[in-house]
Order: structure tokens, then C-alpha cells, then sequence
């Protein structure tokens, strides 16, 4: 059976700002996992990954308004708790398509650890943004009381940021290879896995980090050996030098074109498609056959040609 790997994205479980509650994301997600069933009634065998930005927003607000009376979240847990509710949202509902559509197949949720190294560059400059805006004074307690980094946004005000260290390993590898090859679609490495390191007694703990879905996406791609790295997201189509007059959608690039354009910098932005095709071009660095990255209703479509942009090698 051929082999896909489905990076879906944390913000297309919410269709807009006024659809964030649970059921909104649990249609959005049965919207999605209708697709991916439709590419595992074909024969693909399927692991999907998925984004949590905005979910683990929500549990850190919550666990602010909440602290005068519970204890705080830890940004490792809150990716925990991510991974088990997005992951029981897409497995639930691809039990039902499974049911609808006659298919004879389970799937499964890992709760997937991601080693990265303690000594990884971005931990000297965390820079990825967290949690909820706060005030000067309250940005400078958290950072002596609770050893915080913080940061001004932008004139819109103070904000804890971690680092973005790259996905060395995942700790839970073997168990996701073993369900794949028993035909099991398994659902891992949500929100990029939960960072943790090997401290000093060789043992794991968790870390606060935020690791970039789509690299431990390409990197559990080419751990399993997958065919195909597929990436969701908000768009139908890669455009070089999207939003400006010379925007241009892209059918199809070769490797080395989406590396001479990253060098080149300007063509795709950062924080949306830079680190999408950094993801790809380390999984078909690593061997991998082929990307594709289309948005979350044309899976089918682009899985059959019709659509998305290609990257091969």
C-alpha cells in the first residue's frame, strides 16, 4: 500500500472568528477527515499530523483567568491535552466515515513525544509567541518570578515567547511504524510532537517550546517511509510572491527550484508557507519521493492531479 503522511493545520479547524467553540472544530475536522477517507477508500495508507497554535492558546487563556484558584498549565502539557482532544476529534470522525463508507480500517491517536536537543540554537533567542497580550509590568513579573521570556509585540503589547528548536527524533517512532504496517491510520506529532529533551541522567522531560508542525511532519514522512508528505493548509495553490502584483500560482516545483528560491528569500512569507517549504524540501532531502500542498477541501482533487502544487525531486 502506498504510504501518506497528512500535515493538517492547527488554524483550518477554525473557519473563522466566529466559529472557535469545540463543535465548530469538530465539524471543520469531520469536514477534513471525510477527504482523508476518501484517500484511504482508494488504498493509501494514511498518518495524519496536525497543527495546535490556536488550541494551545485556549487552554493557556483559560489557565490564566483561572489562576487565582488552579494551578497554571505548563506549555508541555497543554500540547499533551491538544494531542488527545484534536486527535479524538479526527478519530471519531473518521470511525464514522470508515462506518459510512463500508471501510474496514481502525485508527489510533499516539500521544508522540518529539526529542529536541537542549543546546539547539533557539533556545538562546526564543521568538515564538505564546499565550495571551499583558501589560509592561506584569510581562516584567512573569520574567523574574517565573523565569519567563518576554517580549513587546508590535506596540500591541507584552508577550511570553519560547523557542522553536528543530525535531531531532520521536521518541514513539517504532509504536507509529507498527500500527501503520498493521494498516492502522494513526493520528501522531500533533503540534509538531511535545518537545522534550535527555537531561543529565539521560531521562526525557518536557520543555517549554513550540516545535514547527510541518518539519516533525516531514520528519516522521520520511521515518516511515511515506510516499507522499501532503501539507494542508489555507490555500489551494503555492504563489510566488503571494499578496503582491506579481503574485504567481504554481503548479509545480523541482527541489531545486523551491531551494534557489528560499536562498533568494522573499517569495514565500515567513510564518505561512517559508517553513512549509523548508519542510519539504527536508523530507525529499531525506529521500522522499514527492510533496504536495494544497487546502483542506481539494485533498481529493489534488491527491488526483487536478490541483495543489507539486514539489519533486
Amino acid at each position: 500500500m502506498p504510504r501518506l503522511v497528512i500535515a493538517i493545520g492547527g488554524n483550518s479547524l477554525i473557519p473563522d472568528a466566529d466559529h472557535k467553540s469545540v463543535q465548530d472544530q469538530y465539524g471543520a475536522a469531520g469536514e477534513t477527515g471525510d477527504h482523508i477517507a476518501g484517500l484511504i477508500e482508494k488504498g493509501w495508507d494514511v498518518a495524519i499530523s496536525h497543527g495546535n497554535g490556536p488550541q494551545v492558546g485556549f487552554i493557556l487563556r483559560r489557565s490564566e483567568l483561572a489562576s487565582n484558584e488552579l494551578h497554571e498549565i505548563p506549555l508541555d502539557y497543554c500540547g499533551a491535552d491538544t494531542q488527545g482532544a484534536i486527535g479524538y476529534m479526527l478519530q471519531q470522525n473518521l470511525v464514522n466515515d470508515f462506518r459510512q463508507r463500508g471501510i474496514d480500517k481502525s485508527v489510533a491517536t499516539i500521544v508522540t513525544q518529539v526529542e529536541v536537543d537542549r543546546n539547539d540554537p533557539a533556545f538562546k533567542t526564543p521568538s515564538k509567541p505564546i499565550g495571551s497580550f499583558m501589560g509592561e509590568a506584569e510581562a516584567m513579573r512573569r520574567r523574574d518570578e517565573d523565569g519567563w521570556d518576554v517580549k513587546e509585540d508590535a506596540g500591541r503589547g507584552w508577550r511570553r515567547v519560547v523557542a522553536s528548536p528543530q525535531p531531532k527524533r520521536i521518541v514513539e517512532l517504532e509504536v507509529i511504524r507498527d500500527l501503520l504496517d498493521a494498516g492502522v491510520a494513526t493520528i501522531a506529532v500533533g503540534g509538531g510532537g511535545i518537545p522534550v529533551i535527555e537531561n543529565e541522567k539521560g531521562d526525557l522531560e518536557g520543555i517549554a517550546a513550540v516545535i514547527d508542525k510541518d518539519l516533525a511532519s516531514a520528519l516522521l514522512a520520511s521515518q516511515v517511509d511515506a510516499d507522499l508528505l501532503l501539507i494542508s493548509t489555507a490555500v489551494e495553490k503555492v504563489a510566488l510572491n503571494f499578496g503582491t502584483p506579481e503574485q504567481e500560482w504554481v503548479d509545480q516545483f523541482t527541489l531545486a527550484e523551491v531551494k534557489e528560491r528560499l536562498a533568494e528569500g522573499g517569495h514565500f512569507a515567513e510564518g505561512s508557507m517559508a517553513p512549509k517549504m523548508r519542510a519539504v524540501v527536508q523530507f525529499l532531502e531525506a529521500g522522499g519521493k514527492e510533496a504536495l500542498i494544497t487546502n483542506p477541501q481539494n485533498l481529493e482533487r489534488a491527491m488526483d492531479g487536478e490541483t495543489g502544487t507539486r514539489i519533486v525531486r
